[in-house]
């Protein structure tokens, strides 16, 4: 989160990405910092998950992260 915030303090539009069990402490810690980031969540648990696994999360959430940075970008 802070990478984010501080990547966006410069102009870098970003989007974080984390699994669903953190979507709570995402927006409490953004709220911390007093930011607004935009996010996408990945169903939990990715940690066990195998590398094909983990590629198919990306590849499903591309699409909303390009979407994220674009209305950021603009």
């Amino acid at each position: 989160m802070h990478d984010t915030v501080n990547l966006e303090s410069v102009g870098i539009p970003t989007v974080y990405i984390a699994s669903s069990e953190f979507v709570a402490a995402g927006e409490a810690q953004a709220r911390a910092l007093g930011a607004d980031p935009a996010a996408i969540f990945v169903p939990h648990p990715i940690q066990d998950r195998t590398d094909d696994e983990m590629r198919s999360l990306a590849d499903r959430a591309l699409p909303d992260v390009l979407a994220a940075l674009r209305s950021e970008a603009e």
